[in-house]
């Protein structure tokens, strides 16, 4: 079922999990909006859903392990290919699937059957991306771009053996970055772009590749340091402890010119003291010029004061 680049409204209706023997589905593009319906998750023959592109809401329904068509460990019924079926009974497959993946679309033909995907992209979904998504091993293309997801990538992403494609930018996610995403071993493109994510980034395999095809890849997640980034992280992996060492480092120059003035201005005063303490003379040309300062501050308050009240009498 195609029905991308309609002018569809409304919300998806509850009855879409009665479609049991749907195989793709395709609502990308449209107007439509609401929560995602948890009887979507009853498709157990699903292997391709594309709802990207609409002003879908809400959370992603925690029970996506339901679709088990997009899982490795689904039993195909013998004898049954459906390209050699579309080919040899229905003549030459002319219809053209396009799928957005790896950052381009890419139009699919009879290779549609073997295309295993999950596009939300483009959406206001909210929350956390669930737990049970990474049962869906067979997925090879998982794009929640371009939405408000919260929470931490989860865990055990790279139990998701056959992605190749892994799109998760632009969303609030935080926490760090699995290290299981190094065993995703068939990966080659990747985007965690324009999250809250922090801490060291995994190393190994080709995430290293990754990066040389992408630089991108990690851009505006401030809190991520470690190579390939040019941000160092300290000895506990933690980016904010990196920067109060920075600041240490920044404000010994300033605690170093305050000692220095306190010490000189101590050492003056010293000298001073002590050339009054053992030199007579000065001692008592000093005392002699303190009282004299005195006496004319003296007068010249009394004599400003005295004006000051006679004026006063006058009027």
């Amino acid at each position: 079922m195609d029905l991308s680049w309609n002018n569809f409204h409304g919300t998806l209706p509850s009855w879409i999990g009665d479609l049991v023997y749907l195989r793709f589905l395709q609502l990308s593009h449209n107007f439509l909006c609401g929560d995602i319906p948890v009887t979507i998750t009853y498709l157990k023959l699903l292997r391709q859903l594309s709802l990207a592109g609409n002003s879908i809401s809400g959370v992603i329904p925690w029970s996506l392990s339901n679709l088990t068509a997009m899982t490795q460990k689904h039993p195909r019924k013998p004898g049954l290919d459906m390209s050699a079926w579309y080919t040899e009974e229905v003549g030459k497959f002319r219809e053209v699937w396009p799928i957005v993946m790896k950052r381009q679309e890419l139009k699919y033909g009879t290779g549609i059957f073997y295309m295993v995907g999950m596009d939300l992209s483009l959406n206001y979904l909210t929350g956390e991306i669930p737990d049970g998504i990474t049962s869906l091993n067979g997925l090879l293309n998982l794009n929640f771009s371009c939405n408000q997801l919260s929470g931490e990538i989860p865990r055990k992403i790279g139990a998701m053996k056959s992605l190749e494609s892994l799109d998760l930018s632009r969303n609030n996610l935080s926490g760090e970055i699995p290290t299981s995403l190094s065993d995703l071993t068939y990966l080659s493109s990747l985007d965690l772009s324009y999250n809250n994510l922090i801490g060291r980034i995994p190393q190994g395999r080709q995430l290293d590749t990754l990066y040389l095809e992408n630089q991108s890849i990690y851009t505006g997640n401030i809190g991520l340091c470690g190579t390939p980034l040019e941000r160092n992280c300290s000895g506990n992996n933690s980016p904010e402890h990196d920067n109060q060492q920075k600041n240490q480092n920044v404000s010994e120059p300033v605690l170093f010119f305050y000692f220095g003035l306190g010490s000189g201005f101590v050492a003056g005063l010293w000298v001073v003291f002590c050339t009054l303490l053992f030199k007579k003379v000065w001692r008592v040309a000093y005392f002699r010029l303190f009282d004299k300062s005195y006496d004319k501050a003296y007068v010249f308050v009394v004599v400003t004061w005295g004006r000051i009240t006679g004026k006063a009498t006058t009027t």
